[in-house]
């Protein structure tokens, strides 16, 4: 048997005079490269409105945002004489989201009048985001 048999056959020779000559290839973006701006942080606002009650709005608190009693109250009374309080900041995706658990908590069964339409909630981006 040769050697000739086992040998890988090879490629066909470039005729002469003819060099063919690729692009540089660009170097592959190092680690840092990939970095990513960070998104600007958003606010999730409560609205005062005059038909929801503390416990209402302290439960949503609680519940939506996960604040302690002491703070969901303090917040309440934030948005009960200011008008608008900044409950929670963080991504826009994540902010959405709030409003829309706010938005879909479910009737005020604390009122003497049961309040059926979603309390004033909505996002806003945070200053030097």
């Amino acid at each position: 048997m040769s050697d000739s048999a086992t040998a890988t056959p090879k490629a066909p020779a470039k005729p002469a005079g003819k060099t063919a000559s690729k692009p540089a290839a660009k170097p592959a973006p190092s680690s840092t490269d990939k970095r990513r701006k960070p998104l600007p942080p958003h606010h999730v606002v409560l609205l005062n409105d005059d038909d929801h009650t503390f416990e209402y709005v302290i439960e949503v608190l609680m519940t939506v945002f996960g604040k302690n009693p002491a703070d969901a109250f303090r917040l309440t009374e934030h948005v009960h004489l200011k008008g608008r309080a900044a409950v929670w900041t963080g991504s826009k995706e994540v902010a959405e989201l709030k409003r829309d658990q706010v938005r879909g908590y479910g009737p005020d069964f604390f009122a003497s009048i049961t309040v059926r339409y979603p309390l004033g909630v909505k996002i806003e981006p945070a200053p030097g985001g």
